[in-house]
């Protein structure tokens, strides 16, 4: 194996919540060197997003754990607890910054200005540095001011609109995809910045926003009103534009048939015991299907009742069409599949929790990804970060920790069990 694919970058994370540390556990898991900074004390806001909660050995009186939520997003990185609002604190920062190659930052438009945080005052200290801002609305626009959300921006970027049951409400999906994609486009972004600063030491300023990110996203769904001149609506698990693609019933539930060729459908109705189908003009090509989706789909779930599903789904497989159960989300992480693809790892952590993690889906053959961090607790790392990053002495770190510029959790336990013992 020839190591990590960015082993020696530098990144500091000043995200919180679930873009921005998409972003940067993606750029942890090939081997980028991440400092997740946060507030000393509760730290990101998602570490109580729950129940549930991981709960383990060490937890303090009054600690409740670590979020699933938080815990989705935040592992191969370190903690390092600084308290921006103070000068010294801010200070600490652009001397971080001066050593990074990568600062992601998911503050509002604007809001680091005033820590002197922002890209204008990092990039005179660090040119070659790539700043990559995520925010709702972008950081130019008439909406650029708004705080943003997933759920807005799925609303207000046209998902919801096409999501749902044809005669329902609009739906959100059911994880945050907005926050998520837009983590991805960052990371995406942020290496291609990372390209140009390494070939050129010139760095730049990554503007990634969650509305145009669930814009781009609409793909095909933008591209019917781009072509068609008309907005596409709400069609359930039914396809816009391919047919059969949706939820069939069968004895005892239901499991998606997704044919996506002519060849599949002649298989698909062979199995089902109408081969004639194929034959008719009606279906006998996607564009006739389309058009003619009401009788065909009516006719198609009359022959799946009969069926059990998984004989149903056996036998279309052995034929080469497309179909699958509709899993619950234990179901496929105890599925043979996620065995085999090395899904699911379980970090063994100090103090004897085991803290689950789900994988990078990008298998890599020389560069893969690696768990080599459990999502780490508030402040974790912060006397072992700034000491390896700027070289701060003991008795450096010591004054900052008891001026409350940082918080090292090391700290706090240590005077917990000072007062346990007293």
């Amino acid at each position: 194996m020839a190591g990590f694919a960015l082993e020696g970058v530098k990144v500091l994370d000043l995200s919180r919540v679930l873009a921005g540390p998409w972003c940067t556990q993606i750029l942890a898991d090939f081997g980028a060197d991440v400092l997740k900074i946060e507030a000393p004390g509760a730290g990101d806001d998602t570490r109580s997003w729950g129940p549930p909660y991981l709960t383990g050995p060490d937890d303090m009186p009054g600690e409740k754990g670590e979020s699933g939520y938080y815990l989705s997003a935040n592992r191969n990185k370190r903690s390092v607890a600084v308290n921006l609002a103070d000068p010294r604190g801010a200070d600490l920062i652009r001397r971080l910054a001066a050593e990074a190659d990568i600062v992601v930052e998911n503050f509002k438009l604007g809001g680091l200005r005033k820590y002197g945080l922002d890209y204008a005052s990092l990039s005179a200290i660090n040119p070659r540095l790539v700043y990559t801002s995520i925010t709702g609305f972008g950081q130019t626009g008439p909406y650029a001011d708004r705080a943003g959300y997933d759920f807005v921006a799925q609303a207000m970027g046209g998902l919801m609109s096409i999501t749902g049951e044809k005669d329902g409400p609009p739906l959100k999906v059911g994880v945050a995809m907005a926050d998520l994609s837009t983590g991805m486009y960052a990371a995406t972004s942020t290496l291609l910045a990372l390209r140009h600063a390494e070939r050129t030491g010139e760095g730049q300023h990554v503007d990634v926003s969650l509305l145009d990110t669930q814009i781009a996203m609409l793909a095909n769904q933008a591209l019917t009103y781009l072509v068609g001149g008309y907005s596409p609506g709400r069609l359930g698990n039914a396809h816009p534009t391919v047919v059969p693609y949706r939820l069939f019933p069968t004895s005892d539930g239901e499991i998606v048939i997704a044919v996506g060729n002519n060849g599949q459908f002649r298989q698909l109705v062979a199995v089902l015991g109408a081969p004639e189908m194929a034959n008719d003009p009606r279906y006998a090509g996607n564009g006739e299907r389309v058009i003619n989706r009401d009788t065909l789909e009516a006719t198609l779930d009359d022959l799946t009742r009969t069926w059990v599903s998984t004989d149903l789904t056996a036998a279309l497989l052995a034929k080469g069409v497309p179909a699958g159960p509709v899993n619950s989300v234990g179901d496929i992480l105890t599925d043979e599949f996620a065995e085999a693809r090395g899904t699911v790892h379980h970090f063994d952590r100090a103090d004897g929790a085991k803290v689950p993690s789900v994988a990078y889906p990008g298998k890599l053959s020389a560069t893969p990804m690696t768990f080599r961090r459990s999502p780490p607790r508030v402040g974790e790392h912060s006397r072992s970060a700034l000491a390896e990053w700027l070289g701060l002495s003991t008795t450096e770190l010591d004054a900052l920790a008891d001026a409350g510029v940082i918080a090292d959790r090391a700290d706090l336990l240590a005077r917990e069990e000072q007062g346990e013992h007293a």
